[in-house]
């Protein structure tokens, strides 16, 4: 099972948070960069990846890793944050 780290206090936006998950989960060069695109590219997986987030960070970055953990989690994932 893979374990990834994310802190929303160094991603300016939601792409560059898509832009880390590409490369920290080695996502192929067809990833949508989307929360549907994200499911789909892991629903492919035999095991789910775990989730840890140490910060939100603010606005359209926080928004987007909210959405990030629910993928995750309705994989199978598990999901840890620092804060609420």
């Amino acid at each position: 099972m893979q374990t990834i780290y994310l802190d929303g206090r160094y991603y300016a936006n939601g792409a560059a948070v898509h832009a880390a998950l590409k490369l920290l989960l080695g996502l192929p060069d067809y990833y949508g960069a989307n929360a549907d695109a994200l499911f789909d590219c892991l629903s492919e997986r035999r095991e789910p990846v775990n989730l840890f987030v140490r910060s939100l960070g603010e606005g359209e970055t926080a928004d987007t890793l909210r959405k990030v953990m629910r993928v995750v989690e309705d994989l199978g994932g598990e999901v840890d944050t620092a804060e609420a």
